[in-house]
């Protein structure tokens, strides 16, 4: 940094072999920890910036200018998922950047190379959901600053206070040759500048009283690995039809404070997270702005269920996403016990999406068969950037204002199907006995008094209609070339515990799919719509 025409700049390189061996180099600090019901975490040996000897002499830091630290080193395969760097951060900083780089071996067909997140804690320290946070980017940057007037997206603008920083590395990939890294990090000296804005979004649009409201629930942008920028991502929303989003960029909340400028009465933006773990991903979805979800550990840590309980505390939802994600660490392992509702249905509509589907029903057949409580379902775009379609699929939720708060609700009721577009329109009853219920509510009738389930849709040419009960496909039914249709069809709660209801897009060769055959091929074409369950519950009096 140049002051004054006068450049200070200090550059100490330091070489440390930092390997997961105590023993391969007596002297240096580096110890495995494991946080309180988190994931396990090596430990490295501080970096110090301790003052220069004329400014020792002085008996004061320095007053302007940078001091920049270079480490490298050697981390093998089996490393613990996080590694701490703590950095001894003196008085009088008024800038932190950090920047980082490995290497990226080849290696054999088959095997993952070298993947290396990175992110930082401040001196409030690093215990598991504590206040320490401070920014994460996973392996989407190499580089990012922290000041009190702005940060780099994904960080979090603030005083750089004295005391000891961590950056922390996260291997998730270690190739058989290990990993080696470099660490820079750059201290610039100076008085703090202006506190940064914070923006965020209201609570509440201007909506239509009790209806239907579409949104989609899993957005990224560039605070985490998404391309797109916040005013595109709003953009987006409004384009597809949406009258809500979630925002849930990966593991930070940095997003939160900009979307304010980006929401009017017509769009509603709600504050969320997307937890990336290494034994899946969830969804925090209505997180109260500003708020941050730890990420920091495993199914067997036995944390989930911690931060499941402060998401529901601050009145939003937990919410497994894309269970059978092919990609490593994206898997749902953490059961759904903890879960208010979950994704079965992301982005473009692929094989993964068929096996959360049936693991999802099979899920509704036990809460039925328990009495307990069933777990709804959503769909959302998870999109990215380009050509990620926005609102493919969104949610549109029965909700009884357009808040934070009523969407929410309607969520968790279960008050919601999923629609692949806003050309997509759907209605869903069961009727009987003088009575009706809809999407998520129960049907209570005699057992065996005939129930007709109805769907009314358009947007879907030659469409086909599914009824599934707790018995499998009980009805099917194409729709005509104008995409609109009406389909009834009769049980009885005897026979049917539930009914929920997809519409599909006709196969590839153009023929509707049929669900009660086997075969080598996919039984039906793509989603285009998908209704949470009615139950049906025989009156006994």
């Amino acid at each position: 940094m140049c002051l004054d025409g006068h450049c200070e700049h200090e550059v100490d390189v330091l070489h440390v072999d930092r390997t997961d061996d105590a023993s391969s180099a007596p002297g240096r600090r580096r110890f495995l920890t494991a946080a309180a019901a988190g994931a396990a975490a090596l430990t490295l040996e501080s970096v110090s910036f301790a003052p220069s000897a004329g400014a020792a002499v002085q008996g004061t830091p320095p007053q302007s200018g940078e001091v920049t630290r270079t480490i490298s080193g050697h981390l093998d395969t089996g490393v613990a998922d996080f590694v701490h760097l703590p950095v001894e951060v003196p008085k009088g900083v008024q800038k932190i950047a950090v920047s980082y780089s490995y290497d990226k071996p080849a290696v054999p067909s088959g095997t993952p190379g070298n993947s290396c997140d990175v992110g930082i804690f401040d001196e409030r320290g690093i215990a598991l959901g504590g206040r320490g946070f401070r920014g994460w980017s996973g392996g989407a940057r190499t580089s990012f600053e922290i000041s009190n007037s702005e940060a780099t997206p994904g960080y979090l603008p603030g005083p750089v206070e004295h005391g000891t920083w961590h950056v922390v590395l996260g291997p998730y990939q270690v190739a058989p040759q290990g990993l080696n890294y470099q660490v820079q990090i750059t201290l610039t000296y100076g008085a703090d500048g202006p506190a940064a804005p914070r923006n965020y979004p209201p609570q509440r649009a201007k909506g239509r009283g009790r209806a239907w409201y579409r949104g989609d629930c899993h957005l990224h942008t560039v605070h985490s690995d998404g391309k797109r920028q916040p005013v595109e991502v709003a953009t987006g929303a409004r384009a597809a039809g949406l009258d809500f989003m979630v925002s849930t960029d990966h593991n930070t909340s940095s997003a939160h404070a900009v979307w304010g400028e980006y929401a009017d009465s017509d769009l509603l933006i709600i504050t969320g997270e997307e937890v990336t773990t290494r034994n899946g991903h969830w969804l925090a979805l209505g997180l109260p702005p500003g708020d941050w979800i730890d990420w920091r550990y495993r199914n067997r840590d036995d944390a989930f269920p911690r931060f499941a309980r402060k998401v529901r505390r601050g009145g939003g939802l937990v919410v497994p996403a894309h269970m059978y994600c092919a990609y490593i660490a994206s898997q749902w392992k953490f059961g759904f016990d903890d879960a208010d509702a979950t994704e079965v249905w992301t982005g473009p509509w692929t094989y993964d999406d068929e096996h959360a589907i049936s693991t999802w029903d099979q899920k509704i057949g036990e809460a039925v068969r328990s009495g307990g409580r069933w777990i709804p379902a959503m769909g959302n775009s998870d999109a990215h950037s380009e050509p990620q379609v926005i609102g493919l699929p969104h949610n549109v939720v029965l909700a009884e204002d357009l808040s934070t708060d009523a969407v929410m609700d309607g969520i968790r009721a279960g008050h919601s199907w999923i629609a692949e577009s806003s050309a997509v329109q759907l209605t869903f009853t069961a009727s009987g006995n003088a009575r009706q219920a809809g999407i998520g509510e129960t049907l209570k009738v005699p057992a065996e008094a005939p129930v007709d389930i109805r769907l009314d849709v358009q947007g879907v040419p030659n469409g086909t209609v599914r009824f599934i009960t707790d018995e499998g496909q009980m009805h099917q039914e194409s729709v005509n070339a104008a995409g609109e249709g009406t389909v009834v069809w009769r049980t009885t709660a005897s026979l049917a515990a539930y009914v929920r209801a997809e519409v599909r897009h006709p196969m590839a060769n153009g023929s509707p799919g049929q669900g009660n055959t086997m075969g080598d091929a996919l039984m039906f074409g793509p989603m285009a719509a998908l209704t949470n369950p009615i139950f049906l519950t025989p009156d006994r009096h």
